[in-house]
């Protein structure tokens, strides 16, 4: 779970509701960011990851609205401000959710000019990778942010077990709890976030997040997405040779530690995709929240580059 240093959109940032023939998706939109002069270069879409939300790429909408590029982070279906059901999985099967993907770039496309870069963080890569596999032609380019060839690491499958048998016994709230008691940092890992005196977190950055709007995020998020995702995220194929087919410039992004795919495994999954790879110095398995600056300029450069 990715931890942003706020949820409060900064200046040129707008909050707003993406409409879909299939459904409304919550958004921040740098619609309204200062640019440079002239045209837009392009729209990125940003889909998060496990428990995450649309805020894990807050740091990063500025510097990649001040190169040009109009830059959308979505909550999907079920994912924080997001509505979806809460007791029926149907609608969170993969070809479900790559179907929003879609949609969303379909609504993005029609708003704005320019080609429109799609990027997904771990689970979201999984479904933005979907989404490309469904209809190539949709997007200039795909980024996998942390986010691997195939299924999760066997550590990270059994947490994430964990998680799903007590989401079977106990309500969001208690979770939580469960979850905070079982993951407190140690305080000399200030890569996965201190404790601090006030009862937020200091990540790598330095910057702080907010216990309680973390709190708040989770207990909003539908609990049928969670059990599908973590279904997803435990079952995933390799789909890489299907992804390496495709005539898409392809981007491999990761922190230079990572539990959920190990990075010599996410190195080579970017020899198979013959892709671009960048290694953000100093980040783990969010280089969008412990290491932003670094993490947009990668991100741009690869677009600029990007034929189109």
């Amino acid at each position: 779970m990715s931890r942003p240093s706020t949820f409060v959109p900064p200046p040129g940032v707008s909050a707003r509701v993406i409409s879909t023939p299939r459904g409304e998706f919550a958004a921040l939109d740098t619609d309204g960011a200062d640019r440079p002069d002239g045209p837009l270069r392009g729209t990125a879409l940003l889909l998060p990851g496990f428990m995450g939300s649309k805020e894990d790429f807050i740091a990063l909408l500025l510097p990649l609205a001040a190169r040009g590029y109009r830059t959308v982070a979505v909550d999907g279906r079920g994912q924080y401000e997001s509505a979806g059901p809460h007791d029926d999985p149907a609608p969170y099967a993969q070809e479900e959710l790559a179907s929003d993907v879609l949609a969303q770039r379909d609504a993005l496309a029609a708003s704005g000019p320019g080609p429109v870069h799609l990027l997904g963080h771990s689970f979201g890569g999984h479904l933005a990778r979907a989404a490309v596999l469904a209809e190539p032609a949709a997007f200039a380019s795909l980024t996998l942010m942390a986010s691997g060839p195939a299924e999760i690491s066997a550590p990270q499958r059994e947490r994430v077990k964990l998680l799903r048998d007590a989401l079977a016994v106990l309500d969001m709230g208690r979770v939580w709890e469960a979850m905070q008691s079982l993951e407190a940092p140690a305080p000399e890992d200030a890569a996965t976030g201190a404790a601090s005196a006030d009862g937020s977190a200091t990540d790598a950055d330095g910057s702080a997040t907010d216990e309680a709007a973390l709190r708040a995020r989770w207990l909003r998020n539908s609990p049928a997405q969670i059990l599908a995702a973590g279904r997803l995220l435990c079952t995933e194929p390799d789909r890489v040779p299907e992804l390496a087919a495709l005539p898409l410039p392809r981007h491999v992004i990761s922190g230079e530690r990572d539990e959920t795919w190990p990075v010599p495994l996410l190195d080579e999954m970017a020899d198979r995709l013959a892709a671009r790879r960048t290694v953000v110095v100093g980040a783990e398995h969010s280089p969008n929240t412990e290491r932003p600056a670094q993490t947009a300029t990668a991100l741009a450069d690869f677009w600029d580059a990007v034929p189109l």
